[in-house]
């Protein structure tokens, strides 16, 4: 399901934000650069409140790294992914009164962690999670920036059931349909607010 189909006022202004850089990280890349939309204040306070509308009431306990939606069921655990989706993840959590588990890339959690290697549109790298932060039996929502290729949300589903939680959905901000994503997901339910070719 997306947003930009439900056709809110909102999403214009949201997808009117949302740069674009070519060749980065590397050539042939067509980077989507979401620090253009943090720049103004209220296309950045409509993308945080479409995801707090839709979640709100859910009963959600945790937001963990990358992007998930919820449809009617109670979600009692929200993840957010390394760099760009700490910046949605957060802010969700608080509006809607869950904890905030981070998703990061290798060594930079300290404690003991369990890790997910991946496979992402121009390369592979690994996600860790701390031992202990989401529970058995807790039901998650994954939030992140952008799905490209859909590895990096694989990887966030991947350890959130290997430590016996259900996701719900994952919700993002953009997707590039293109790159087939979707189909990594196993199913998952995916949100999204814009879409980009």
């Amino acid at each position: 399901m997306s947003a930009y189909r439900e056709q809110d006022p909102r999403i214009n202004g949201i997808q009117t934000k949302i740069g674009v850089v070519p060749d980065f990280p590397r050539e042939g890349i067509m980077f989507q650069d979401i620090t253009t939309l943090l720049l103004d204040p209220k296309a950045f306070k409509d993308t945080i409140d479409l995801f707090v509308e839709r979640y709100k009431g859910e009963n959600i306990s945790v937001v963990a790294g990358g992007g998930v939606h919820c449809l009617q069921s109670k979600i009692h655990q929200c993840v957010c992914i390394e760099a760009r989706g700490f910046i949605f993840g957060p802010p969700i959590a608080l509006a809607i009164g869950a904890k905030f588990v981070p998703m990061r890339k290798p060594k930079k959690l300290p404690g003991e962690v369990i890790k997910e290697d991946y496979d992402l549109e121009y390369g592979s790298d690994c996600l860790e999670m701390h031992v202990g932060a989401v529970h058995s039996g807790e039901r998650a929502l994954v939030v992140d920036d952008l799905i490209a290729t859909g590895g990096t949300l694989r990887a966030a589903i991947n350890l959130l059931e290997r430590v016996g939680a259900e996701v719900v959905e994952c919700a993002c901000v953009i997707e590039l349909p293109d790159l087939k994503g979707r189909e990594k997901l196993n199913g998952k339910p995916l949100y999204v607010l814009v879409e980009s070719h």
